[in-house]
């Protein structure tokens, strides 16, 4: 397998799957965070400096195969512009005459921006309209009719550069045209860009290789959502403190009162069973004992506190309340690894932004200490942005979909066409 710090792109074209799906003004299409942009600029300059050409392609949004102007790479090119530090070319389409024109006549040290994927059904390899109650026979005809146009599709990409890179860690998790089918064209020139390798570093060195006492946390709505990965972590972690939402399912499993809080009623037994197993394999679980409540899910609503699992009637929990700050905070500050998914209450609305902004500064305490922490997920991402902490933590991932999968001990698509 090549890498990309080894690897010499002196007069070379190279095509970079970069994650340019970023935020844009509803009003005047402008980039409103440019993450993403930055996070690729390392692997663009490797490039460059080389003395290669770089041919960059991602999607923007879900155009669902349709070209729709909103969702238009043009809209993006002032800001790769202002972060690169030079101009770009920009190809209208990343199909047909002019990208083979633009992409052929390249020089050392360009670098062109080829337009939206998703304007192709192929990229997504959406399933061709059948109809309704279509038969077995018109499925498979179907998808192998979509396998031939996405072929057809990458080929042309392909046919751009001399060597491939995946540097778009937030689709890895999908088996995309540009992810998972075009290294097969370079069998001996596709490797990772910077940003991929180095979550990939991030994650294994949380699976693998983690320092005890190794923390989980895990936050969010839904226990469903989080099942695999917890599952999985059972194995690895020493400590599991669970927030948000999640809570008041494990609350009311375990016979507590928990209002009109948040719950997924099919998934009490999940959660006992979670329970269960965490205590067989020596794992600590650690779930709110105290919460902020509101009468409403509105940031003016009326507020309490109470234990989590002696909610009152008509109240529903919002955040996590001191004395459940103080406890996680401490199992935080003693570990040695720590990955953080989910907030820990609606932090959004500042009357209930405690909590989860508590958890932020707890970790950054924790790293500054010699901790290793994984940040990932994006509510996660935004509370560490929100309090300023990102260069307080060790790692801050930038893709929650895939970063979710890969704990989850899934094989994802876009790695495993490079890793094999």
């Amino acid at each position: 397998m090549q890498t990309i710090d080894k690897y010499n792109f002196s007069g070379k074209k190279a095509i970079i799957r970069v994650d340019f799906n970023v935020p844009l003004n509803k009003q005047t299409f402008e980039v409103t965070d440019d993450t993403r942009i930055r996070g690729a600029l390392p692997t663009i300059n490797k490039v460059l400096s080389d003395g290669g050409s770089a041919i960059l392609m991602s999607h923007l949004g879900r155009p669902d195969g349709k070209v729709q102007e909103k969702f238009s790479m043009k809209h993006i090119i002032a800001a790769v512009e202002k972060n690169l530090g030079k101009k770009i070319i920009f190809a209208g389409d990343c199909m047909g005459e002019e990208a083979k024109k633009i992409t052929a006549s390249m020089k050392p040290g360009d670098v062109v921006l080829l337009d939206n994927l998703r304007f192709y059904e192929e990229e997504e390899g959406k399933p061709y309209h059948l109809g309704e109650n279509p038969t077995d026979d018109e499925k498979k005809a179907g998808k192998a009719k979509v396998k031939e146009s996405q072929k057809a599709f990458v080929k042309q990409l392909a046919s751009y550069a001399d060597c491939y890179v995946n540097d778009a860690f937030g689709t890895a998790h999908r088996a995309h045209a540009s992810t998972a089918l075009i290294a097969e064209y370079f069998p001996n020139d596709s490797m990772f860009g910077f940003l991929i390798e180095s979550e990939l570093k991030a994650m294994d060195k949380v699976l693998q290789a983690a320092e005890k006492p190794f923390t989980a946390i895990m936050g969010g709505a839904k226990v469903s959502d989080k099942i695999l990965i917890i599952e999985n972590l059972l194995d690895r972690v020493d400590n599991l403190i669970i927030g948000g939402g999640m809570t008041y399912t494990f609350i009311k499993a375990q016979g507590g009162n928990i209002g009109k809080s948040i719950c997924e009623a099919d998934k009490l037994d999940l959660a006992l069973d979670i329970l269960k197993k965490a205590k067989e394999k020596g794992v600590k679980v650690y779930i709110p004992t105290d919460a902020v409540n509101a009468d409403a899910f509105d940031a003016n609503a009326n507020t309490n506190i109470s234990k989590t699992n002696e909610t009152p009637e008509g109240w529903m929990g919002l955040d996590i309340a001191d004395e459940t700050i103080k406890t996680f905070s401490n199992v935080i500050e003693n570990s040695k690894t720590i990955l953080w998914n989910g907030p820990m209450g609606v932090f959004e609305m500042d009357k209930f932004a405690k909590g989860t902004t508590s958890v932020a500064h707890a970790i950054a305490s924790a790293t500054e200490k010699g901790a290793f922490s994984l940040i990932g997920g994006g509510d996660s991402v935004a509370a560490i942005n929100k309090n300023k902490l990102a260069d307080k933590v060790s790692y801050v991932s930038t893709g929650g979909g895939a970063m979710l999968e890969y704990m989850e001990g899934k094989v994802l698509p876009g790695i495993k066409a490079i890793r094999g």
